[in-house]
């Protein structure tokens, strides 16, 4: 709920875009810090104190932030708030592999990503409304949402032994390092690219809507909600088609360049509001092909002991672009508008996909 109208939640104190999107690069690096020691600790203590822990500190801090006026105040809390609530992510990612199966497991992360994206519909539609009311409030709704998720996890989902009886027989001689796969490694710089580009839609897609579209605030709402309601809709029954039917990295391709063009067609004439719907279409649409299958990618390549590190290092990824996207894009926006911010991630994206494909003939040579 935050996230998306962070943006402009600070313009409206007074902050320029510049200046918000360093605020989203301190989120970035807190994001970035906060996998690391998260995947660490994964691997080490397991994946459930890690989301408790996480999800409390992470309610917690949304209701200190919101007390925050002074910019480097507000730059040192976010910091803080996106390392706990990243922290998460290595975690959860690494119980969706635990409590699923290796031929369902595209269909888990879908599944997971259905909740995550309801979510993201019901917080963005409520957040427009809420925006219009008071900024500040989306900050307490977060927070309670938080709690709430960390008193449903210890209620209902008691800890396990961290890993199966069978996963324990799993270990092989493989290097136990990511930082040793070649191909992952290769990957994870694709997915900064492509996921700088993709940040683009929570940190400077409201305010083009708002400031050169004129839409309201509602209207961007409602837009920002169409993502989630499409995958909450399409995905699970899109996936559960498409698995197992080609490799990971063909679907991620189609996605990837799919997403570039949603990009490019922000440049369209005449952007209105319909026109900006379809474009959310085609972006989420990019979305369900490419993100599931990420995450099966990665996980293909994991064992039991070693699964914490290996989405530790995918998350960072994701937070890295964190930093490096509304950065990039603000900065870009500012200084020679927004026609050129979405030229330039249309044509990283359509980059990325192509390069994509070469790394499919690399990773078909490596598991012959």
């Amino acid at each position: 709920m935050v996230v998306p109208f962070l943006t402009l939640y600070l313009i409206s104190m007074g902050y320029s875009v510049s200046k918000a999107g360093f605020v989203f690069a301190f989120f970035g690096l807190g994001a970035f810090m906060g996998a690391f020691v998260g995947g660490k600790l994964t691997d080490k203590i397991g994946f459930y104190p890690v989301q408790l822990i996480t999800l409390l500190g992470g309610g917690i801090m949304f209701f200190v932030l919101a007390q925050m006026h002074n910019y480097w105040l507000i730059c040192l809390f976010t910091y803080l708030l996106a390392f706990i609530n990243e922290a998460f992510r290595p975690a959860n990612s690494t119980a969706v592999a635990f409590y699923s199966q290796p031929d369902n497991r595209t269909r888990s992360y879908a599944l997971n990503r259905l909740a995550i994206n309801l979510g993201w519909a019901i917080g963005s539609g409520i957040g427009g409304i809420l925006a219009n009311i008071n900024f500040t409030l989306l900050f307490y709704v977060d927070g309670i949402t938080n709690i709430v998720a960390a008193i449903l996890l210890w209620v209902f989902l008691k800890p396990v032994s961290y890993k199966s009886a069978s996963e324990k027989h799993f270990e092989t001689t493989r290097s136990l390092s990511p930082y040793k796969d070649k191909v992952y490694l290769l990957f994870i710089l694709l997915t900064i690219f492509f996921a700088s580009c993709f940040f683009q839609i929570f940190t400077n897609l409201s305010p083009y809507f708002f400031s050169e579209l004129h839409f309201s605030k509602p209207l961007i709402g409602f837009l920002l909600a169409i993502n989630g309601i499409i995958i909450a809709v399409v995905e699970m029954v899109l996936i559960y088609k498409l698995e197992g039917r080609r490799k990971n990295l063909d679907y991620i391709f189609i996605g990837i360049l799919m997403v570039g063009i949603a990009f490019l067609m922000l440049n369209i004439p005449g952007m209105g509001p319909i026109l900006a719907l379809c474009m959310i279409t085609v972006m989420t649409f990019g979305e369900i092909f490419s993100m599931p299958f990420m995450n099966s990618f990665w996980i293909s390549r994991t064992q039991p002991s070693n699964r914490g590190e290996y989405a530790a290092l995918y998350t960072m990824a994701w937070s890295a672009a964190q930093t490096l996207g509304p950065l990039g894009g603000s900065q870009l926006a500012g200084h020679f508008g927004f026609k050129w911010l979405w030229f330039s991630a249309g044509a990283l994206c359509i980059t990325v996909a192509l390069l994509i494909r070469r790394l499919r003939e690399k990773d078909g040579r490596e598991r012959k």
